[in-house]
């Protein structure tokens, strides 16, 4: 029988060996495969779509985002602004954590304090001054400044258990320490409030989820008993599992397929405008010549970014000249796209480097659509201006520690805005890096710009959201100006399952699915 205990509170490394029984699948399971699985089970390792999909099923947020942008009572009940400086929050009462602790105003303040220390969370979490416990169900979020998104950040705090990730395992390492791409307690026991708790976990294998019992939202219309995520790296595999029936939902779909899918009568596709910059960043640590801002510019105007968006992409991304997609504050109508071969080999003979050089590049092969196929693409290019690129492709599971280590010249990135504003690509993309504070935690091109980084400072305390906009728009003018890095294209975001799951309902523009209120229709 498939067991309805969660093995003091959550399933080690060494028990994720069983396969799901023939009795759970007998139930309504969901046969989920994504590009990838994700790379820890604790969600605040890495600051990453894969982990914030995996908080979304066995965790809850304070607050979550609607398809409309608007935010939605999770955890958080009620807020209200007491001053410039803080928020007082209602925490929802009666809810349970997988282990079966209840969740209380305690968890909320344990779970920032350890944000505040996660190196890839800290840069959001750094205007946070404390969180007051107020009684059991009630806390007050304290900034150090006025703070014009405490209600964004609110949409990554999941609180944690803080009564299961206390204390010290058994060789004596913290229960709640956080480990980068390594192995830790956090990385491999997990017990949060979400609909659905990880019964079976073999990396880069499978992830076996089973619905939550005690699960505090009764009035969801979710239906799935069992989730069986399988990573399958490669598109057409994907693809074809889909279409043969083996699997139920996939993402992502790639370009060459959405007609095919769209087609299949027993399939449901569904595709929006996406929001995550794919871009390529220029380590000026590793490369001087990269200190020179006319290397730099020549790179961006010898990528033929609507090339790789009509060719590789078939239509299915939105070539980009800075970080901001349009919608977005910061986005700057002003700069346009700037693919210009002469003027990029002019740039490079004024710099002095008119016989080019060599340099490494670094990309992941199942992380972002087309992600190899690109990094390719813009290697070609770039050996019209006599640079020649050694290419490294990486599955994302490996790719992560390469990027963290700065492991190559140029790297690839994709990023959506944590909290839905300009302000955070800049925080953590272009920002000079600061291992303190969590500032340019993915810089990987060590790119600095103190008069930037003063100016988002002060953008970030702005409360007038006119004004702040023209400041967030002035930075990506700057940006643009440095060629701080090569933008490539907002990725476009595609979904498909079998005609009975009604996937539609439970997407958003952020890419982290609400699995738990997913309908399998009879």
């Amino acid at each position: 029988m498939f067991k309805k205990t969660l093995l003091a509170g959550a399933l080690g490394a060494a028990m994720l060996t069983a396969a799901l029984p023939q009795a759970a699948m007998a139930e309504n399971t969901l046969r989920m495969a994504y590009d990838a699985d994700p790379v820890s089970l604790d969600i605040h390792e890495q600051l990453s779509g894969g982990i914030l999909q995996l908080s979304h099923m066995a965790f809850d947020p304070l607050v979550r985002w609607t398809q409309d942008f608007e935010f939605e009572p999770r955890l958080a009940t009620e807020w209200e602004q007491v001053d410039d400086t803080t928020m007082r929050m209602t925490l929802r009462e009666g809810v349970t954590f997988h282990s079966g602790n209840p969740f209380t105003a305690e968890d909320v303040a344990w779970t920032v304090e350890r944000l505040k220390r996660s190196p890839d969370f800290k840069a959001i979490f750094e205007p946070i001054e404390t969180v007051n416990v107020i009684d059991e169900h009630t806390v007050e979020i304290v900034s150090k400044r006025p703070n014009p998104l405490l209600m964004n950040m609110a949409t990554y705090i999941f609180p944690l258990d803080s009564q299961f990730y206390s204390g010290e395992t058994e060789d004596g390492s913290a229960r709640d320490e956080i480990v980068k791409n390594g192995n830790s307690y956090a990385s491999r026991n997990i017990s949060g409030t979400g609909p659905f708790r990880v019964t079976d976990r073999q990396q880069g294998v499978r992830v076996n989820f089973e619905r939550f019992e005690d699960y505090w939202d009764s009035e969801s219309p979710g239906n799935v008993d069992n989730i069986v995520l399988t990573p399958i790296n490669e598109n057409a595999t994907r693809v074809a599992a889909l279409l043969s029936g083996d699997v139920d939902f996939i993402a992502p779909v790639p370009p060459n397929d959405l007609e095919r899918i769209e087609g299949d009568a027993d399939s449901n596709l569904v595709t929006m405008s996406g929001t995550r910059i794919i871009l390529l960043h220029m380590n000026q640590e590793r490369v001087e010549a990269f200190k020179d801002p006319r290397v730099r510019q020549a790179f961006t105007y010898a990528i033929n970014q609507q090339g790789i968006a009509d060719r590789l992409m078939k239509g299915f991304a939105t070539p980009a000249a800075q970080l901001s997609p349009e919608g977005y504050v910061g986005h700057n109508p002003d700069l346009e796209l700037r693919f210009d071969l002469e003027r990029a080999q002019e740039l490079m003979a004024e710099a002095g480097y008119e016989d080019g050089f060599s340099i490494t590049m670094m990309a992941p092969n199942n992380r972002y659509v087309n992600d190899a196929k690109i990094a390719q693409a813009v290697a070609a290019m770039l050996a019209r201006i006599n640079v020649t690129v050694d290419l490294k492709t990486l599955p994302k599971a490996q790719y992560w520690g390469e990027y963290d280590d700065r492991a190559a010249d140029m790297m690839m990135i994709g990023w959506h805005s944590d909290t839905e504003d300009s302000a955070n690509f800049f925080q953590y993309l272009t920002e000079c890096p600061d291992a303190e504070t969590g500032a340019g935690q993915y810089n990987a091109g060590n790119y600095c710009n103190p008069e930037l980084d003063q100016l988002l400072t002060e953008a970030n305390l702005e409360l007038d959201l006119e004004k702040r906009a023209e400041m967030l728009q002035q930075i990506e003018q700057g940006l643009y100006d440095d060629a701080a890095f090569v933008p490539l294209h907002w990725q476009d975001l595609a979904w498909a399952s079998a005609a009975n799951v009604n996937i539609e309902p439970i997407l958003n523009v952020m890419n982290f699915p609400y699995l738990g209120d997913l309908v399998i229709e009879e």
